[in-house]
């Protein structure tokens, strides 16, 4: 039987000095609440409690036992109590994991803002390091993990924070020495430049989109940087979140390849542990970075 329960009835009994007394704020039968009692000594192996008919009374190590039942309860009430405020407030530590092409980007912003806006919530963001296992982030003692595929899996819970526009590009000096792309089939005659976990590229919206295994592998990286810095240096053509390649796009050391048919969007996840009793911290975190995302959208690209 539980040692907590019986030492509940247990220090009951010795406040009250009676069984029945006890049943009654426990809201529970005096035989209950003796029987509790009774399991309790034992499992110690000593006498607590003198029974009488009239009455009930503590011995000498039942005396001894009561202050030590009730200290261990108070703590345990008072640790539940502080666990249970902490859960509803937004303070505590949030522990944040993400592939580092995304947390280099937008969401390395939107989370520093958040840490200044909530200086009571200690922000813990680490990049890489992920597993292909959804739920291993809560194993890895992270409150939440950020993915831009779609996942089902119901060990876990999401929510869709934003989308990142991604953008098909190469540099002028590229498309003057190998001639620009009037069909996405034409990729598979250009150098390309691939992220180690992106080889395959959609191309165009809904019916009308393509995929392209790309082959004919210039330059690969596992830093969406690294390749828009080869992009610019003329090494070939590639796909590039639109955020970190909008100076070179504006500056026109990128030029942007088939816009009339443009590149899907990648949904920006939050992933976090599963129930409905989602601690507070959580919570306000999801709801700033999504207001964040949509109050600072990428400018559209006017050169």
């Amino acid at each position: 039987m539980d040692r907590l329960l019986l030492m509940r009835s247990f220090v009951t009994v010795a406040h009250i000095g009676s069984f029945s007394g006890a049943a009654k704020q426990l809201s529970s039968s005096g035989a209950l609440v003796s029987r509790h009692v009774a399991e309790l000594e034992r499992q110690i192996g000593v006498r607590l409690v003198n029974r009488t008919a009239r009455s009930v009374s503590l011995t000498e190590p039942g005396r001894r036992y009561a202050e030590f039942a009730a200290r261990i309860l108070d703590e345990i009430d008072a640790e539940d109590a502080t666990l249970a405020r902490r859960h509803d407030r937004a303070e505590g530590t949030l522990s944040i994991i993400c592939p580092k092409w995304i947390g280099s980007l937008d969401l390395g912003d939107a989370i520093a803002a958040f840490s200044a806006a909530h200086p009571k919530i200690v922000v813990r963001f680490e990049l890489g390091g992920m597993s292909d296992r959804t739920y291993d982030f809560l194993d890895s003692g992270f409150d939440i993990a950020f993915h831009t595929r779609d996942l089902r899996d119901s060990s876990v819970r999401l929510k869709k924070v934003s989308s990142l526009p991604f953008v098909l590009c190469a540099s002028k000096e590229y498309l003057e020495r190998h001639g620009t792309l009037g069909h996405p089939n034409d990729i598979a005659a250009h150098d390309c430049l691939v992220h180690v976990n992106d080889p395959v590229w959609r191309i165009g919206h809904g019916h009308a989109s393509t995929l392209h295994k790309i082959r004919n592998v210039a330059f690969s990286s596992n830093s969406y940087i690294a390749l828009q810095k080869a992009a610019v240096h003329g090494r070939g053509v590639a796909l590039l979140p639109q955020r970190s390649a909008y100076d070179d796009l504006v500056s026109g050391a990128l030029q942007v390849l088939l816009p009339e048919l443009a590149v899907p969007d990648r949904p920006l996840y939050a992933i976090y542990g599963p129930g409905q009793d989602t601690p507070r911290k959580v919570t306000v975190f999801l709801d700033f970075l999504t207001r964040w995302f949509t109050g600072n959208p990428i400018p559209a690209i006017t050169r």
